[in-house]
């Protein structure tokens, strides 16, 4: 393949990420990792490195147009940073101790294990209901509300168990700074299933925080010297690029229950792929 067709493959690829990432919350880095390694033969350390890129590209592109709209809750994703910056310093310490087959092989499990979860509340609605009330929520004032297009109203939500979604996030920044993956993966069902937050705000929120835990340790991938401007540019390029096409124009717009679904998908394709990968390599 000549460099100019790798870069053309891999901005299309990029775009094609960076609008599915805005909508599902998981920063593109879950297409771009398995399409860099299994169809363009890319090291999975210089593909974790470009993935780091495209999370903080992501966020940058579609987080501006979710707090406009209100989607993303900032004082969740302020709170929660706190465990996930300090996960991806951890994880980034850790890359660079695990083997090539051991990342592909907990990328898989961690992916197969956000799939399985998500699919318990395939049918759920957008809005969560019966959520426990919880003091500290309460006086941290993490409830909010925001106007749903696809339903035409103002939609209220609270925010319940901040503990249990605090230890999760700590987890799923570790695995963001050892797999260069933003952790939306995690984030997004640690926030719907834990803390019962609503999907879209879940994924807006999400969008959010990705890249603040992407930039803890992106500079640990820089000095190793696992960012090569030649993968991470076109990467950069086309993310933004979706990320804007799909914050500004989709996310409003798309049924709760068939982002769901395809949340879902996306997480179970992955799974098999780089878990067989892993297995045979």
């Amino acid at each position: 393949m000549t460099p100019f067709l790798f870069t053309f493959v891999v901005l299309a690829f990029s775009v094609g990420a960076g609008l599915l990432g805005s909508l599902l919350g998981i920063g593109g880095g879950l297409i771009l990792i398995p399409v860099l390694t299994l169809l363009l033969k890319v090291d999975i350390h210089y593909a974790v490195g470009a993935s780091i890129v495209s999370v903080i590209a992501t966020s940058s592109g579609a987080a501006a147009a979710y707090v406009r709209e209100r989607m993303a809750n900032l004082r969740v994703a302020m709170f929660l940073e706190l465990a996930t910056t300090a996960g991806a310093l951890t994880g980034a310490f850790l890359s660079g101790r695990v083997g090539g087959r051991g990342v592909y092989l907990v990328f898989g499990a961690v992916m197969a294990y956000s799939a399985l979860v998500m699919l318990r509340r395939l049918k759920s609605g957008a809005v969560p209901t019966e959520v426990p009330e919880d003091a500290l929520a309460d006086r941290l004032g993490l409830h909010g509300s925001y106007f749903d297009e696809s339903l035409g109203r103002e939609v209220g939500y609270r925010v319940t168990r901040p503990v249990a979604g605090l230890g999760l996030m700590y987890v799923a920044g570790t695995v963001s700074g050892m797999l260069g993956i933003g952790s939306g993966a995690l984030k997004v069902p640690a926030m719907d299933l834990t803390m019962r937050l609503p999907l879209k705000v879940s994924t807006a929120t999400s969008n959010f925080m990705i890249g603040v835990t992407a930039a803890a340790s992106a500079g640990v991938y820089f000095a190793r010297g696992h960012i090569d401007p030649f993968i991470a540019g076109p990467v950069c390029v086309g993310v933004t690029l979706g990320a804007w096409l799909g914050s500004r124009h989709l996310m409003a717009r798309v049924n709760a229950a068939w982002l769901r679904a395809l949340f879902v998908g996306v997480l179970l394709w992955v799974a098999f792929e780089m878990l067989r990968k892993g297995w045979t390599s």
